[in-house]
């Protein structure tokens, strides 16, 4: 096994190639490091929102027992089985007509 050695035919300065990849190398890690600051950011913001969402959950279940409570009425429960859903029809059963009472709200607003 032979080594030969390299000849240094060039001046120890880096050429205009070396130059501009080296620049463009520095380049890309800043733009790298600013990728990563922003994932960061958006994870722990992301966080944040899972976090709050957690907090409603006592508060859903609450909802959730007094629909059922409420939609279970002694005569359905004989007519439409086992009171699968009550009048609420499930979980958000009501909601659309919530809907249609606030858009109805809304037009009657705008009337005025």
């Amino acid at each position: 096994m032979s080594t030969t050695p390299i000849p240094k035919n060039r001046s120890s300065s880096p050429t205009v190639f070396e130059q501009q990849r080296a620049e463009l190398v520095r380049e890309i890690a800043v733009g790298m490091e600013q990728v990563l600051q922003n994932i960061n950011r958006l994870n722990r913001n992301l966080e944040s929102i899972i976090s709050v969402g957690n907090e409603f959950g006592s508060v859903e279940a609450l909802w959730s027992q007094f629909e059922n409570f409420m939609g279970s009425r002694p005569g359905e429960e004989q007519k439409g089985g086992a009171g699968a859903g009550g009048a609420g029809g499930g979980v958000g059963g009501g909601q659309h007509q919530d809907d249609d009472e606030e858009g109805s709200q809304l037009q009657e607003e705008d009337h005025r």
